[in-house]
């Protein structure tokens, strides 16, 4: 593992790629970028990535205000703004990182309202016949999938929906969050606890049809996001629900089956069951929510629990910095730049996601988020 100076080290390079970033982007936001030169791929509204980068912009004013202004925050999240109020659970994931960490670092208005916004909707998408937030039609999926579909990576809504139902003491809030963690939970997390991505629900009845993944390699294996969302998102759950056991045994549980079936050098495959493994892509980006995830359960289960989950955060950012692009003359990459990242090798996904070993913006940002709790800027438990 690194010494604090190497986090700092690191965490400097990666503010260098972040200030690059927000000069690049004028309009739109990052999806990802090349690993070769760093160019990014925008979108105009930021699609269901460009809060992560956002999220970035509000820890770099953490770091250094006078690099990073409160305005620059401000002009990328009014970007954002169409989102809020699409049909889409994945804006939870945009929405928590764009406006409730504005909110919450720093209580700034702005963000708070636009988090409030998008909290709102969500909680009113929910379908009591599903028991759970669906996709919706304006989901990036909505194209190849139906309207009664759910997936793991629908626990996006999870974080914004807590934060708002404690912002508000929105009863109807936390009752959306339980039911649809409880029931997203119960379909994707099988009985060894891998998981699967995607399921397709009777309309009527709610009755699951079937599960299968479309981003993954197979209908029965492990995509690598999907296994992240779901350690994310209830490490999450148990960290700002303490009182609450069951998110807490779902993480230790889904966290549990990655620290045991990731590689020796705990970056992970974009998909567990690649039978091309080792001969195909890693996902830096899902690793980078592992570590995420895990410094999230340390935090929820106290510094004796805790502890091996702090240590594997460590241990796994400590890996995931061999591929972040060095402040060398002989390398001619931006400095801060976090290769290897892969959305999906799968043929159906969108042009836009068809993309592998390239910086996936929201990759970065949990690295970026991870160097922030090792070095000490943002206390563990805070995001």
């Amino acid at each position: 593992m690194m010494s604090r100076s190497e986090y700092l080290s690191a965490r400097e390079r990666m503010l260098t790629r972040i200030a690059q970033t927000r000069d690049a982007a004028r309009s739109g936001l990052p999806h990802w970028a090349s690993t070769v030169d760093g160019t990014w791929t925008f979108t105009p509204d930021g699609d269901w990535t460009g809060g992560a980068f956002v999220g970035e912009l509000w820890l770099a004013h953490l770091a250094d205000p006078r690099r990073f202004s409160i305005e620059d925050a401000h002009a990328a999240l009014s970007r954002m703004l169409p989102r809020a109020e699409r049909l889409t659970a994945f804006k939870g994931f945009g929405f928590y990182h764009a406006g409730a960490l504005g909110s919450i670092l720093f209580a700034d208005e702005t963000a708070r309202a636009a988090a409030m916004t998008a909290a709102r909707s969500l909680r009113d998408m929910f379908d009591p016949r599903l028991g759970l937030i669906p996709l919706g039609g304006d989901a990036e999926e909505a194209s190849a999938v139906g309207a009664s579909e759910s997936s793991i990576d629908s626990l996006q809504a999870m974080g914004l929906l807590y934060w708002a139902a404690d912002e508000l003491a929105d009863a109807r809030m936390e009752e959306v969050a339980n039911a649809h963690m409880r029931r997203v939970l119960e379909i994707h997390v099988r009985p060894d606890n891998s998981v699967i991505q995607s399921s397709t629900l009777d309309p009527h009845t709610g009755k699951v049809l079937r599960t299968h993944t479309h981003k993954g390699y197979s209908d029965i294996s492990t995509w690598g996001r999907a296994q992240g969302w779901a350690m994310l998102y209830t490490a999450h759950a148990a960290m700002v629900r303490p009182k609450e056991p069951l998110w807490r045994d779902y993480a230790v549980r889904v966290l549990g089956w990655w620290i045991d079936h990731v590689p020796a050098d705990l970056i992970a495959y974009w998909d567990f069951d690649d039978p091309a493994i080792p001969n195909t892509s890693r996902d830096t980006a899902a690793t980078a929510i592992a570590a995420a995830s895990a410094l999230r359960l340390a935090s929820a289960l106290g510094p004796e629990e805790g502890a091996k989950y702090r240590v594997f955060a460590e241990r796994t950012v400590t890996q995931l910095l061999k591929y972040l692009t060095p402040t060398v003359p002989e390398d001619r990459r931006p400095p801060g730049i976090l290769t290897g990242g892969c959305f999906t090798r799968k043929a159906i996904v969108r042009d836009i996601d068809a993309a592998e070993n390239v910086e996936l913006i929201f990759g970065s940002y949990f690295l970026f988020e991870c160097l922030a709790i090792l070095t000490g800027l943002l206390p563990s438990g805070r995001i």
